[in-house]
């Protein structure tokens, strides 16, 4: 029983110093939308807690790399649009902001 534990326990290890997590967060699949939203903060390179103008500026400065004329494709150009169409809409309104 002792050595199925620590083969257990080596396993885990291994997997979180190769691949970065560890063996259960692969069993625990985040929703859709939860992923999706995780996606665009990457793609955008924008913290959990950007606002409305970090988020703008982000997709500003994306879109000025990947735009078609500075050698990137439309999909691109399309899929930076989403990504802060949907970051955008997790924000509570406008003019609801707390300070």
């Amino acid at each position: 029983m002792l050595r199925l534990i620590v083969i257990v326990a080596a396993i885990s290890i291994g997997c979180r110093m190769l691949l970065g997590k560890w063996p259960w967060d692969y069993l625990r699949a985040g929703s859709p939308r939860r992923q999706a939203v995780s996606r665009a903060r990457r793609l955008l390179g924008v913290a959990d807690n950007a606002d409305r103008a970090e988020i703008i500026a982000a997709h500003k400065r994306l879109v000025a790399v990947v735009h078609p004329d500075r050698g990137g494709t439309a999909g691109q150009v399309h899929e930076a649009n989403a990504a802060r169409d949907l970051l955008l809409d997790q924000l509570p309104p406008h003019g609801l902001d707390q300070s």
